[in-house]
């Protein structure tokens, strides 16, 4: 919602610090939902758009404006199970009045709720923040950037932003990169401002912008005990509540941003979207501060791993066919000739429960090794960014066909796509792999998987359920918040996939994991009728002008 705020701003002439940067993607997002953008000057067409994208969220009847993005088939299996969202506030509300003491206390009744309340995040809140966000600061294209905390940098002045909004730290890069504020930290004897991102927001500026990457949720303390830290500042989700605590035992200046998260112990700079210098600028000059009385001596890893971030949906069509032909044929001709076996999502947090990146590593490395091609987001994407995966070479790991595959594009057998919130370019993913063909006519036909190994917090299992929703099985590690053996259980696991969805599933060893998401996989394509590897066809100039 945040981000729709922005844009209203943006739109309306009353927000400053950000403005409209991809217009073709704007245009092509508004015609996506009907928007007639002919010949329209872009204000207008964005005008329009916010007024649409608003029903996301406001809306009490209806359904939502990306439910025209969702292929048709899984469209008519919502509607014949009334489980098109309506908008976001209307589906909480409903949720919230269900769960209250003697109101809905049938499971199947329930779960038809969540997963309306779920899909209004999937294909409404999630969808809507990434599409504006690209709008507004522009749609990634794969780089090159570096992660671990090797990027930390003695003589610089280092400063961490750490949460899930991207607003903070579009302004922060602004203020660090200031020439006004470069000059200040010079004259505290710094060489400059380093910036570091970690957990989301570091995920979407790596992929957008490659700002370096310190680390994913279980290095945050970590971090900080460098003693290099100079400035840590965060705005909502995944932060440990005792940063406040080890920032103070390090000398590091902590502050949080969004008036919807405070935290004992920290300082308090409100980010106001109208004057967001005014808290960033802030920010720059407390950690140069900081810097000119750093305590002790630094002791940073000198370890950093290379790799390539930013793979937007727009790029993966213009990676597989061009500027004039781009389209997931490529992807799908390989899926259905046997080089791609299928494709997984691999998303997610990683848990203290278990150790640490091992399960994520492990389990992406079994996948592609059986010729899986893995998409990845948040801080499941870090831990495979620090083992060597996402990058093109990467691709000797990998199995026969994929291994063609990657090396025939130049890609690696890891696709990084960003933050949590853009999952939801996986959901577009899945909807164009059906579109282009030859793979079925709805996402529960796709051979596709999902899962998240080391979740551990709420919204994990609301993401969780939108993918259920569209039609993909969908695994999480560690634990899982339903009791074996019931109804309920058993309806998650097996009676959503019996009515036409997809299912939950469990298991904690990765190479179990995997081999559950394969076995799925293989079920979908012997239902295609595309088991086992085709003759390959070599086309006539005929062929390839039809």
């Amino acid at each position: 919602m945040g981000i729709l705020d922005v844009f209203r701003g943006v739109v309306n002439g009353t927000i400053h610090d950000f403005q409209i940067k991809d217009e073709d993607k704007l245009r092509s997002v508004a015609e996506s939902i009907g928007i007639d953008t002919a010949g329209r000057e872009t204000m207008d067409i964005a005008k329009d758009l916010y007024t649409e994208l608003e029903k996301t969220y406001t809306q009490v009847e209806g359904e939502i404006p990306f439910a025209k993005r969702v292929p048709e088939k899984t469209l008519e299996l919502w509607r014949k199970y009334d489980l098109v969202p309506r908008g976001a506030m209307r589906e909480i509300m409903e949720i919230m009045h269900r769960s209250h003491m003697g109101v809905d206390q049938d499971y199947e009744n329930m779960v038809r709720q969540c997963s309306r309340t779920a899909l209004s995040d999937g294909w409404g809140g999630s969808m809507v923040a990434t599409e504006l966000s690209d709008i507004m600061f522009g749609t990634p294209k794969p780089l090159v950037a570096g992660v671990n905390m090797g990027n930390l940098k003695e003589e610089t002045v280092n400063i961490i932003v750490h949460g899930h909004e991207p607003l903070l730290f579009e302004s922060m890069i602004d203020a660090a990169n200031d020439p006004a504020n470069i000059e200040k930290a010079k004259a505290a004897g710094a060489s400059g401002i380093n910036l570091l991102g970690m957990c989301c927001s570091g995920a979407e500026v790596l992929a957008r912008h490659g700002v370096p990457h310190a680390g994913n949720f279980m290095s945050t303390e970590a971090v900080v005990a460098t003693g290099a830290v100079d400035a840590m500042a965060v705005d909502v989700q995944c932060i440990m509540q005792a940063l406040g605590a080890v920032s103070k035992c390090y000398g590091t200046k902590f502050f949080t941003t969004n008036r919807r998260a405070h935290i004992d112990g920290a300082i308090h700079i409100e980010f106001d979207d109208h004057k967001a210098r005014e808290c960033t600028d802030r920010v720059v000059e407390m950690a140069i501060d900081r810097f000119k009385n750093r305590p002790g001596k630094c002791t940073i890893p000198s370890r950093v791993d290379m790799g390539i971030h930013g793979f937007s949906h727009e790029y993966v069509n213009y990676m597989l066919g061009g500027s004039f032909r781009g389209s997931y044929v490529p992807l799908n001709d390989n899926i259905i000739n046997g080089r791609i076996r299928g494709v997984a999502g691999v998303v997610g947090c990683t848990n203290p429960r278990v150790k640490q990146d091992w399960v994520h590593v492990e389990l992406v490395k079994e996948l592609i090794k059986n010729n899986v091609l893995v998409v990845q987001t948040g801080c499941s994407q870090i831990a495979l960014a620090k083992a060597g995966l996402m990058k093109p070479d990467a691709a000797v790991l990998a199995g026969d066909g994929l291994q063609e595959v990657c090396e025939t594009v130049g890609m690696p057998p890891v696709l990084s796509l960003g933050s949590c919130v853009d999952n939801s370019r996986i959901l577009i993913a899945c909807a164009e792999m059906v579109k282009t063909g030859g793979l079925g006519n709805s996402i529960a036909d796709l051979p596709v998987a999902g899962c998240a190994p080391e979740y551990m917090s709420e919204k994990a299992i609301c993401i969780g359920q939108y993918f259920v929703a569209s039609g993909v099985f969908t695994v999480f590690g560690v634990t899982f918040p339903s009791v074996e053996g019931t109804k309920f259980h058993q309806h998650l696991f097996q009676g959503l996939e019996d009515q036409g969805f997809g299912k939950w599933g469990f298991a904690t060893d990765p190479y179990e994991i995997a081999h559950l998401m394969i076995s799925h996989i293989d079920k979908k394509r012997m239902a295609l009728g595309i088991m086992g590897e085709r003759e390959r066809k070599l086309f006539s100039m005929e062929d390839r002008r039809a």
